[in-house]
C-alpha cells in the first residue's frame, strides 16, 4: 500500500516486507535498487567534496600559499573530524526525517562547502581561519555515509545486506578516486569562463596521473570546490522524485518540510562540539593548543552525543532516546573497533597519503656537515602525489563490494579476521619503507615498494569494509541495524582525522615509521577481539 505524499514526489511506501520472498520478488527488488542507484552517486560527490582538502591542500603548497606545511595538514585533519562528528547525528536522519528526505536534503547541503571553497581559494591572502572554515563545512559530506548506509541497509534482505551495502559504500568511496583524479584535471582550465575567476601560476611542479604539470603553469585552483555545483544540483533532484521514505522506518517523519527543519537542526549541533573542540586543540593563532589528539577525539564524541540528547524536544526526543539503546549491546562496541580497522584505514590514508607522498619522497634527505640529516632539499626526481595518489582510495573502494559478496558467501567475521592480519604485516612493512625512505638522499627508490605496500594496505581495508558491514546487517535486528551502521561509521570516520595527525606529526618528528607500527598494534588488538566475539568456539553468534 502506498501513500501519496503532499509534494507530489514518488509515494511513501508503508508496507515494507524485504525478507518475504515472494514480496521482495514481485515489489522490493526493483524499489530497493532503484533507492540504491539514486543513493550511491549522491554518496560519492559527499565522499568528493568530504575528502577534496587531502588534494587542495598539497595544490596550496604548489601555488605558493603563505601557510605551513603543519599547517596545511590541519585543513585535511580538520574536515577529517568534521566529517566524524557530522555522522554522529547523520545515523539518526532516517528514523527521524526519511531517507529521501535526508538524502536530497543532505546532498543539496554539500553546496554551500563547494561554493564556498572556490570562492577562498581565489584569495591566497586571506587567513587561515577561513580555509580551515571551509574544510570544517565540508564535513558536511563526510556525514552523509551514516545515513545513506543506515537509509539503505532497510531496503534490503539480511541474505543481501554485503552486497547491498558492498555496493552503496564501496561505489560512493570512490568519490574520493574521483575527487583525486578530477581535481588536478579541473584546475589546468578555465572551466566556467569569466564566472570561474582569475588563475594563479604554479610555484612547484605539480602533477595528475597523466603526466606533470610545470611550474609556471596557470591553475584554476578554485575550480576543486566549483566543479562539484554541475553535479550536486540535479543529484539533489533525482534523489527527490526518485526515492522513498519507508513509513515503517521513519513513521514520524511528517511534511518534507518538517523533516528537513530536524535534519538541519541537528547538523547544525553537530558543528558546535567540532568548533569547540578545535579551538582547544589546534595550536596558536587559530586556537588555544591546551589537548592533544586522544583527549579531543572522545570529548568531541561525548560532546555531540550529549547535545544531541539535550537539544533533542517533541517526538524527536523520544526517537533518539529508543535509538541510543544500540549502547546498551556489546556488538555495538566491538564493531565500532572492527570498523575503525576497516574504514578508519581506508579514509585516513586516503586524506593523508598525497601530503605524505609530497614531504616524504619530495625531499632528498642528507646530512649536513656535522652529520644532522636535512630535510630542506628538493628532490629532482620525486614522483608526483597527483599522479599515484589516487591508486590506494580506487583500490579501496573497488574491494568493498567484493568483500561484501565474499561475506555473505564465507561470514563477514572470517574474512574479517583474514584482512585484519594482512594489515598488521602491511603496516609494519610499510613503515620499515617509510623510514628507509625519509632517512635516504634517493628517497625515490624506496617509492615502488611503499606504492605496493600502500595498495596492498587499501586491498585488505576495503575487503573489510564490506565484511564488517555485512556482520552488522546479521548481528543486529532491523531497528537497530541502521543506527549501528550510522554510528560505527561516524566513530571510524575520525580516522580522517588522527592518520593525518599522526602521520604528520611523526614525518615532523623523523620517525614516520612509529604512525604505522601503531596502527599495526590497534589492528592486532581488533584481531583479537574479533575472534573473542566471533570466531571462537561457543561464540554466542558465530561467523555472522
Amino acid at each position: 500500500m502506498h501513500t501519496p505524499t503532499p509534494s507530489g514526489a514518488r509515494a511513501d511506501i508503508s508496507d515494507w516486507r524485504p525478507e518475504e520472498e515472494r514480496f521482495w520478488e514481485q515489489t522490493g527488488r526493483r524499489i530497493a535498487y532503484r533507492n540504491l542507484w539514486l543513493s550511491i552517486p549522491a554518496l560519492l560527490c559527499g565522499f568528493a567534496v568530504w575528502g577534496m582538502w587531502g588534494i587542495i591542500s598539497v595544490q596550496m603548497l604548489n601555488l605558493g600559499f603563505p601557510f605551513s606545511q603543519a599547517e596545511l595538514f590541519t585543513l585535511t585533519a580538520i574536515a577529517g573530524i568534521s566529517g566524524a562528528t557530522m555522522r554522529i547525528p547523520a545515523s539518526f536522519l532516517v528514523r527521524l526525517a526519511g531517507g529521501r528526505n535526508t538524502i536530497t536534503l543532505t546532498t543539496g547541503m554539500l553546496l554551500a562547502p563547494a561554493i564556498g571553497t572556490g570562492i577562498a581559494l581565489q584569495h591566497p591572502e586571506w587567513p587561515l581561519w577561513v580555509f580551515q572554515l571551509m574544510a570544517l563545512w565540508s564535513g558536511v559530506g563526510g556525514g552523509n555515509f551514516a545515513s545513506s548506509m543506515s537509509n539503505i541497509s532497510t531496503f534490503f534482505p539480511k541474505r543481501l545486506q554485503g552486497t547491498a551495502l558492498g555496493l552503496n559504500g564501496g561505489l560512493g568511496n570512490f568519490g574520493v578516486t574521483t575527487m583525486q583524479i578530477l581535481i588536478p584535471l579541473v584546475m589546468t582550465m578555465p572551466l566556467f569562463g569569466a564566472l570561474g575567476g582569475d588563475s594563479m601560476p604554479l610555484l612547484k611542479d605539480s602533477g595528475w596521473i597523466f603526466g606533470k604539470i610545470a611550474a609556471g603553469t596557470p591553475a584554476w585552483v578554485q575550480n576543486a570546490g566549483f566543479a562539484w555545483v554541475v553535479s550536486l544540483i540535479p543529484l539533489a533532484m533525482a534523489c527527490w522524485w526518485g526515492m522513498n521514505n519507508l513509513s515503517s522506518v521513519s513513521p514520524t517523519a511528517g511534511h518534507p518540510i518538517k523533516a528537513f527543519a530536524k535534519i538541519t537542526y541537528l547538523y547544525t549541533l553537530a558543528f558546535i562540539p567540532s568548533i569547540a573542540i578545535l579551538y582547544v586543540y589546534l595550536p596558536a593563532p587559530t586556537g588555544l593548543g591546551l589537548i592533544n589528539m586522544w583527549v579531543a577525539v572522545p570529548l568531541d564524541i561525548v560532546s555531540a552525543l550529549l547535545i544531541m540528547k539535550l537539544a533533542a524536544f517533541g517526538p524527536m526526543k523520544e526517537n533518539i532516546a529508543r535509538q541510543f539503546a544500540i549502547f546498551r549491546n556489546k556488538h555495538t562496541w566491538s564493531m565500532t573497533a572492527l570498523y575503525i580497522v576497516t574504514f578508519g584505514s581506508f579514509i585516513g590514508f586516503s586524506m593523508a597519503l598525497p601530503l605524505s607522498i609530497a614531504v616524504i619522497f619530495g625531499v632528498s634527505h642528507v646530512p649536513d656537515a656535522a652529520g644532522v640529516m636535512q630535510h630542506t632539499l628538493k628532490n629532482p626526481n620525486a614522483p608526483s602525489a597527483f599522479t599515484y595518489a589516487w591508486l590506494g582510495p580506487f583500490v579501496g573502494a573497488a574491494m568493498r563490494p567484493l568483500g561484501g559478496w565474499i561475506a555473505d558467501r564465507w561470514g563477514g567475521s572470517l574474512v574479517t579476521q583474514i584482512i585484519s592480519a594482512i594489515l598488521v604485516v602491511g603496516s609494519v612493512a610499510t613503515g620499515y619503507v617509510m623510514s628507509l625512505a625519509y632517512n635516504s638522499a634517493t628517497p625515490e627508490q624506496y617509492f615502488p615498494l611503499f606504492l605496493g605496500l600502500i595498495l596492498l594496505l587499501f586491498f585488505a581495508s576495503g575487503i573489510g569494509n564490506g565484511s564488517t558491514f555485512r556482520t552488522i546487517g546479521v548481528v543486529f535486528d532491523r531497528q537497530q541495524a541502521g543506527p549501528v551502521l550510522g554510528w560505527t561509521s561516524a566513530v571510524a570516520g575520525y580516522g580522517a582525522f588522527i592518520a593525518p595527525v599522526v602521520i604528520g606529526d611523526q614525518i615532523r618528528a623523523g620517525t614516520p615509521q612509529f604512525a604505522m607500527y601503531g596502527f599495526a598494534v590497534f589492528y592486532g588488538l581488533c584481531l583479537l577481539i574479533n575472534w573473542g566475539f566471533y570466531l571462537r568456539r561457543g561464540a554466542e553468534i558465530h561467523n555472522p
